[in-house]
């Protein structure tokens, strides 16, 4: 299985690299704030953070790191 990428409106495209899958993660299973992912991943601001949550798959999301790194490889 590739990489996911998802690219936004902006043009900024966002490769679901460890440090993404963990910050999805995070937001989905805390308080975490779309301006908090938007600063964790570096995008713009919470509009950024909340296109790439429509367009992120739940399953990556809700699927713990370990188990994503031995799908994707």
């Amino acid at each position: 299985m590739d990489q996911i990428k998802i690219k936004l409106s902006t043009g900024r495209e966002v490769v679901l690299d460890d440090e993404a899958i963990k910050a999805l993660n995070e937001y989905v299973r805390t308080q975490l704030t779309l301006e908090q992912l938007a600063k964790r991943l570096g995008l713009s601001g919470w509009e950024e953070a909340y296109e790439l949550i429509k367009q992120v798959p739940a399953w990556v999301m809700w699927t713990p790191l370990p188990i994503y790194k031995k799908l994707i490889s």
